[in-house]
């Protein structure tokens, strides 16, 4: 029987993010067919018909989204110190700032830069970040002509960048490949690109500051500028699914621009007033004030997805329970991370009396241990149900946060330091690409960037906010902070919070394995 199209309903059509060609869909191009044609598959998968080189070369150029915005994180983390010293600032909380603004944006600004580039077009979004990540890196390094305000004002424009590279790069890669083993090694290289950014961005960070600090963030513009011409070549051209005659009204519609209002808005009070706190403390009046509107923005936001929405930045309503348990155990696990990374960088630089170049070499076990954890995980997942692969991440992230509190200030490497770094950098590199396969293949194909940018903004938003957390127990901890004594508790007050995060966390996983086994008997 030949069915006849409604000429009221708008025909679908494929449009290539490089040329403005459609390609009209023939009614029967939707009859399912038990053979695919090369031609179809070549266009849903385009790159699994690529040259294994050049399959290299797409998923290396993509995983710099990763790899760059961990040296982002690494290469201030390591020298907060000395630049904080050249603006005049001592005070921890306004130090974590600078940590926490970049942190911030990220997590903020993803959930907005996946919609966007399922909109427009992943490849052209992913180019267009890492431009805007270049300039703000320069900028950065001209503070220090100016003042701190700059200076900050540059860390949080940073992240807009990794906003827009992160989640369209997880939905490129989401988008190329077939769903099978390819497609989960895609992933797991990509988490496995953290480590190595992170102990880079240590390495680099240290160098330039024995020479001048804002050659730090000039040579990371130089080489982000570098990598936007590069992707623009590297990415294939990708489909873009769009509707013939969309107005300016539906498009909006699309976009959810009011749920990313509220949703943004909601995110950045929260964090604002919990980060700002650590600084002025909480008998400011403003700060109850961004925290209680901050809640109720968030509101509004759950309730406009729900129920109001056409096309919401988050489905809510087509979430499990599942996706929930993931959810929970990633941002517990990552707040972890975060406080764990912080801190116990902040003991061995201003106890230990360690430079930022011994920090990298301190770190650099985790850049073997990731990429062994990452790509096991690539092969594991299919075999080993996701609810274990989740369970292992949290132990190590409670294991390695535990050595990290109990270790003894001036103690030998080889001890707690070295092995807390080997087991947490497990649980940094088995939950991430669980938890982005999980979500990747949860979600359609065209939302892609949608599943990425949950996981992201989970991750990303759970370490900037975890340190507002942390940063408030040290300032009530440590008694101003004026002896060695004084300081080192209140850096241990925070890292005994992370151990409480990565216990929840545990607890939430074995949840989601009993959950798993019930749902399956």
């Amino acid at each position: 029987m030949t069915t006849i199209p409604d000429p009221h309903v708008p025909v679908e059509v494929e449009v290539n993010e490089e040329a403005n060609e459609p390609a009209q869909k023939s009614p029967q191009s939707n009859v399912e067919s038990n053979s695919p044609s090369e031609e179809e598959n070549e266009l849903h998968y385009p790159v699994d018909h690529l040259s294994t080189p050049r399959q290299i070369l797409f998923i290396r150029t993509l995983c710099t989204a990763m790899f760059t915005n961990q040296i982002g994180l690494g290469n201030t983390l390591a020298t907060v110190g000395p630049i904080g010293e050249s603006f005049g600032i001592s005070n921890p909380g306004q130090l974590s700032w600078l940590i926490a603004g970049y942190s911030l944006t990220i997590g903020t600004f993803i959930l907005i830069g996946g919609r966007l580039g399922d909109e427009f077009g992943n490849k052209k979004l992913f180019v267009i970040g890492t431009a805007w990540y270049a300039l703000w890196s320069l900028i950065a390094g001209l503070a220090v002509y100016s003042t701190q305000v700059l200076f900050v004002f540059a860390r949080v424009l940073q992240g807009v960048g990794p906003a827009l590279t992160l989640p369209n790069a997880l939905a490129i890669l989401g988008r190329s490949y077939s769903p099978g083993p390819r497609k989960n090694m895609s992933f797991a290289w990509f988490g496995a690109s953290a480590p190595f950014g992170a102990i880079i961005g240590f390495f680099f960070g240290g160098l330039f500051v024995l020479a001048w600090w804002p050659w730090i963030y000039w040579s990371q513009g130089i080489a982000l500028a570098i990598i936007a011409v590069f992707a623009a070549w590297a990415i294939p051209p990708l489909p873009v699914s769009r509707q013939q005659g969309k107005q300016l009204r539906e498009r909006l519609e699309d976009l959810d621009v009011l749920g990313g209002l509220t949703g943004v808005t909601a995110l950045v009070l929260v964090n604002l007033a919990w980060n700002q706190a650590v600084v002025v403390g909480w008998q400011e009046v403003y700060i109850y004030l961004c925290l209680i509107l901050g809640f109720l923005f968030g509101v509004v936001f759950f309730l406009i997805e729900v129920y109001w929405a056409k096309s919401p930045i988050i489905p809510f309503a087509s979430f499990n329970s599942d996706v929930a348990f993931v959810f929970a155990c990633t941002a517990a696990g990552w707040a972890c991370f975060g406080i764990w990374i912080f801190y116990i960088g902040q003991v061995a630089l201003n106890i230990d009396g360690n430079t930022p170049i011994q920090m990298s070499a301190w770190f650099a076990p985790g850049i073997p241990v990731g990429l062994i954890s990452a790509l096991a995980v690539g092969k594991l997942l299919g075999k080993v149900p996701a609810p274990w692969i989740m369970v292992i991440g949290q132990v190590a992230y409670l294991a390695g946060s535990i050595l990290a509190s109990i270790r003894p200030p001036h103690s030998t490497y080889w001890t707690y330091f070295f092995f807390s770094v080997l087991i947490i950098t497990v649980g940094m590199d088995t939950s991430f690409p669980a938890a982005t396969i999980i979500f990747s293949d949860a979600v359609p194909r065209h939302h892609q960037g949608m599943g990425a940018s949950v996981v992201l903004t989970v991750v990303n938003y759970s370490i900037s906010i975890s340190l507002g957390f942390a940063g408030t127990i040290e300032r009530y901890i440590n008694n101003g902070g004026h002896t060695e004594a004084d300081r080192l508790h209140g850096y241990r007050g925070a890292i005994w919070f992370s151990v409480g995060l990565a216990g929840l966390g545990l607890i939430l996983s074995l949840v989601f394995v009993f959950n798993s086994k019930k749902q399956r008997g």
